[in-house]
């Protein structure tokens, strides 16, 4: 019983001890973000410019098979990428990409 009584005053002790309401924090003082840089000092990231290689005048080969594209008479750089081949990220906007479908028909021509 003794210790009984002496734990329950220690406990009405503690609780008179604590306030009886709870005070909101103090908002933390505001801090404005830190200026982001634009892209510069990322090396690889280059602006792409619409049509710098000139795929539209290949639109007429769309649809045909991947195998006539050594005789268009391209004078520029080229590359061709098979159907989930694997291509290579360097960006080159002056070079015209062949894309073949399944079937090995070209399926779209841009610049990369």
């Amino acid at each position: 019983m003794t210790r009984a009584l002496i734990a329950f005053l220690a406990l009405a002790a503690l609780t008179a001890c604590t306030p009886s309401y709870q005070s909101a924090p103090e908002p933390a003082p505001a801090v404005a973000p830190a200026p982001v840089s634009p892209v510069a000092g990322i090396s690889g990231l280059q602006s792409r410019e619409p049509d710098a290689c000139h795929a539209k005048d290949y639109v007429s080969a769309l649809g045909q098979s991947g195998t006539i594209i050594p005789t268009l008479g391209i004078k520029r750089e080229y590359r061709v990428v098979e159907y989930r081949g694997i291509e290579p990220q360097e960006y080159d906007p002056l070079r015209i990409v062949f894309r073949l479908d399944a079937a090995g028909n070209i399926q779209n021509i841009d610049c990369g």
